[in-house]
């Protein structure tokens, strides 16, 4: 097991992590639900979180039985309406909409030398960082246009600690889902999941809420 005295980097998710672009993302696939007259629910809500735009899209058509109504390419114009519907909200976050604790944890890390990456699937993470006025503490981002799978697969956490030029068991990956944390133990990194500790099971630690993430909790949780 990796010791807290071994670590050097983290690897940040965005959404649920650093602020709550799920809000958002929600709206803009609300929006087009609803444009689309597909009835939605908190299921389908809860089903879209964390995983990519087109298998969000993919999901909502057939939670209306409207899967093999559209051409490939309407499909991708569907999920451009969407991204334009979420940026227009996007646009409306400020430093503000960053969740309780992140940035004095972000300043810590930052202080006490530790290298930050960012494995965000959404395309917009660098714009939601530069709302937040965030940019410039994570100058290593994971390019979304290079992945090939989606969490659960390690991909996206393997290319994050492959940025930062460190070994994954000296990388710790922060998530609040539960495919988040599988991609984060399969890439080889310790897992820190925030949020439920029953859904967030499989990770080496957990943090009920972001304002409990501080070096000192994790250096005690690690050993």
């Amino acid at each position: 097991m990796t010791k807290f005295a071994d670590i050097k980097g983290f690897v940040f998710d965005l959404d649920g992590v650093i602020t709550d672009t799920s809000i958002l993302h929600g709206t803009a696939w609300h929006q087009l639900a609803d444009s689309l007259g597909v009835a939605w629910s908190d299921e389908l809500a809860n089903g879209l979180k964390g995983i990519s735009r087109m298998d969000s899209l993919e999901m909502i058509l057939k939670a209306g039985g409207k899967e093999n109504d559209y051409t490939q390419a309407e499909k991708e114009q569907l999920a451009t309406q969407k991204n334009t519907n979420y940026v227009a909200e996007v646009d409306k976050m400020t430093p503000a909409n960053i969740l309780p604790g992140m940035k004095a944890f972000l300043d810590d890390l930052r202080a006490k030398g530790y290298q930050l990456s960012l494995a965000s699937a959404s395309k917009n993470a660098p714009r939601v960082l530069g709302k937040l006025q965030l940019a410039d503490y994570f100058p290593k981002i994971v390019d979304p246009a290079s992945l090939t799978h989606g969490k659960p697969d390690p991909e996206i956490y393997t290319k994050g600690a492959e940025l930062l030029n460190l070994p994954a068991n000296q990388c710790i990956g922060v998530e609040d889902a539960a495919a988040g944390v599988a991609a984060i133990n399969a890439a080889g990194e310790v897992s820190l999941g925030i949020g439920d500790a029953t859904e967030l099971g499989a990770a080496d630690m957990v943090f009920a809420d972001t304002a409990e993430v501080t070096l000192d909790n994790i250096a005690k949780k690690l050993g």
